[in-house]
């Protein structure tokens, strides 16, 4: 068997396409390579960005399956657009990154919204995908950062930055090994880092953090403490997110959660924080709502490990490490 190595993956009769702004490859954008490959393959495709930042929307549709953008680092190849509500747009049009084909795996990649605080949602990248993993990526926005909608899904070592509700969605997704990093949002206006949308109670989704840190960007370190900061809000009734063994610096205001509005159900979400440490994992000053959990013990907590929650050892690509039981 023919087998190609591409540096970062081994796969068999792989496609490889390269792209580059000046001319050396391919294609000079990422959405005409995209566009060129064959629909449902066999073997992964993999499209390699050479430096750059490429201003442009680009979609991944359904019939693009098994497709890996292989940047050339977070800070060499970029991916940046701006739309936004306030431009148009309804949220789910508003994505630089729009990702459905199964399988989507995307490494060493920026991907941003500059659309601005000012201007509401604004997502950088939104995942429908089936089996869709990013490995050391970075989301760059404001308010709707990253929009995981639906889906398994699992990011390493990526860094997610926002203001308002910027890790939105309801997918079943696991973040370990993650950066949040939450920026200045505008004078007045709370941070909020997770709006999860689970309305029904049979659900199998929700967000999970593992071995994250959260922390406050550069431009919010300075002001500090002039802006709230909470861990998440309900977005839609059966709201779930778990934070466990993760880092949780002094940006979390101590009630941790927030309310949507005065008409959130609060008995029926369920926010969980299991063995975490930092000035902000601290649990004495947390919202009593009944759905706010403190997790105790290994048997609470290991339902929503990697191996559980997404099942991921059947899916994550090799090249993707993962701690698949709780640390």
């Amino acid at each position: 068997m023919n087998i190609v190595h591409i540096g970062w993956y081994v796969d068999a009769l792989p496609k490889i396409i390269y792209v580059a702004k000046d001319g050396t490859g391919e294609f000079s954008t990422i959405g005409e390579a995209i566009n060129a490959i064959p629909n449902y393959v066999k073997f992964r495709t993999y499209i390699k960005i050479k430096p750059g930042n490429y201003t442009e929307n680009i979609v991944v549709p359904k019939s693009k399956t098994r497709l890996t953008l292989l940047g050339s680092g977070i800070y060499k190849t970029i991916v940046s657009g701006s739309r936004s509500n306030k431009t148009g747009f309804a949220t789910d049009k508003t994505p630089t990154a729009d990702i459905f084909g199964e399988g989507f795996v995307a490494k060493d990649i920026t991907f941003e919204n500059t659309a601005g605080p000012s201007n509401n949602q604004a997502v950088a990248l939104k995942s429908e995908a089936e089996f869709s993993a990013f490995y050391q990526c970075r989301f760059l926005g404001f308010q709707d950062t990253l929009y995981s909608k639906s889906g398994k899904q699992f990011y390493r070592e990526c860094e997610i930055h926002g203001t308002v509700d910027f890790i939105m969605g309801n997918a079943a997704v696991v973040f370990q090994n993650c950066e949040i990093l939450v920026g200045r949002s505008l004078p007045g206006k709370s941070n909020v880092i997770t709006a999860q949308d689970r309305d029904d109670p049979t659900s199998l989704t929700g967000t999970v953090f593992h071995n994250c840190t959260f922390k406050a960007s550069r431009e919010l370190q300075p002001v500090l403490t002039s802006f709230e900061t909470y861990l998440g809000r309900p977005w839609k009734v059966y709201s779930r997110v778990v934070i466990m063994q993760s880092y949780i610096d002094n940006l979390i205001d101590p009630k941790g959660w927030l309310a949507w509005d005065p008409t959130s159900r609060l008995d029926k979400l369920y926010y969980g924080e299991y063995g975490n440490k930092g000035p902000g994992a601290v649990t004495t000053g947390r919202v009593t709502w009944p759905g706010r959990i403190l997790l105790n013990t290994t048997t609470q907590a290991s339902p929503f490990t990697v191996r559980n929650f997404i099942q991921g050892h059947t899916w994550i690509p090799d090249q993707v490490p993962y701690h698949l039981d709780l640390i």
